[in-house]
């Protein structure tokens, strides 16, 4: 497949740009449980998180990609200019985020991109009410299935091992953290690589480059690719905010925290819906420290969360119209 230089290459590259960094701001999401509760040093949590965002491609279909791609925003309104201001808005909002060390979400950070770019250029008709309805019930879902399962995981540990000694917990627990780690980082690349290639595969369709909204492998290897590298690189900023501000974790919690996780991802991603990595094992980690008593989770920092949660699509999607007409008035695209 050959491209001439009329903007894919361009919108390729930015693509992946926000591929990586989404890697490094949600690093926190994969590593910060097991850093935390010091399982793994944060070198070596960052290499293992980095390589199971990568096996997922040995995995996972593309139904997420299909919903980011193809199913929030109607593809006749489409151009490489609502394409690139989208981008733009996620990559611009994700980087205020994690300089203020905030575990907002870089999905919504890019569904907002999205569809500000689309509704500055034809108007709110241009969204897709189908594909939004599930990722905002999603927004609830998804931290409520991580906080229940964490919370449900925790309180049988506590049952099960009731007449243990806390040292053997402890123990056996570092083993399986390094299980329940690997499960949650290959479930946060499975679905949040598969945004980006949504986005490639829109740009590839807009183009004409293929003619049906099918990911081409070599998009899907670029995209998990990506995000690998994001993540080896680490987010550090945020996994302080995660691991350490919004309760204290010890094996044991980080072990359900990221079971639940992995659990609620699962459960998106085998139903096609990109939901927010960083929302569900938030909503774990509360869950898990729910279990000891209400007063163990730092409501004050979880409630900073929740307002960046809240702002981010907005934000973004705001981010993403300026950036639309700014690339208009440049006549950046010929089309």
């Amino acid at each position: 497949m050959e491209f001439g230089f009329n903007g894919i290459w361009l919108i390729i590259v930015v693509a992946l740009v926000f591929d990586y960094i989404n890697g490094f701001h949600d690093a926190a999401n994969s590593i910060a449980t097991v850093v935390s509760t010091r399982v793994l040093s944060p070198v070596q949590a960052v290499a293992m998180a980095a390589f199971f965002n990568f096996a997922a491609v040995l995995i996972f279909g593309t139904g997420v990609a299909k919903t980011v791609g193809a199913g929030m925003v109607d593809l006749a309104v489409v151009t490489y200019a609502v394409i690139l201001a989208g981008l733009v808005g996620a990559i611009i909002w994700n980087l205020i985020t994690w300089y203020f060390g905030l575990p907002t979400s870089s999905s919504h950070a890019l569904f907002g991109g999205y569809a500000g770019a689309a509704v500055a250029k034809a108007g709110f008709g241009s969204l897709i009410i189908a594909g939004w309805t599930k990722t905002i019930v999603f927004i609830v879902v998804a931290p409520m299935i991580g906080l229940t399962v964490g919370l449900l995981v925790m309180s049988s540990i506590f049952w099960l091992f009731r007449d243990t000694t806390p040292t053997r917990v402890d123990r056996w627990f570092r083993r399986l953290q390094l299980m329940s780690a690997a499960a949650y980082s290959l479930m946060h690349g499975a679905n949040d690589a598969q945004k980006t290639m949504g986005i490639i595969t829109g740009a590839l369709l807009t183009g004409g480059y293929i003619s049906t909204f099918e990911v081409p492998v070599a998009v899907e290897i670029a995209s998990y690719t990506a995000i690998g590298l994001g993540t080896l690189s680490g987010g550090w900023r945020i996994i302080k905010t995660m691991g350490t501000k919004i309760t204290k974790l010890k094996p044991v919690g980080g072990f359900a925290a990221e079971t639940g996780a992995a659990v609620a991802i699962y459960t998106a991603t085998h139903l096609g819906v990109g939901i927010s990595t960083t929302h569900t094992i938030t909503g774990a980690i509360v869950g898990v420290g729910a279990t000891k008593r209400l007063s163990a989770v730092r409501w004050g920092v979880a409630g900073q969360i929740v307002w960046a949660w809240i702002l981010t699509i907005p934000a973004s999607a705001t981010i993403g119209a300026i950036t639309y007409y700014i690339i208009s008035a440049l006549h950046l695209f010929a089309s």
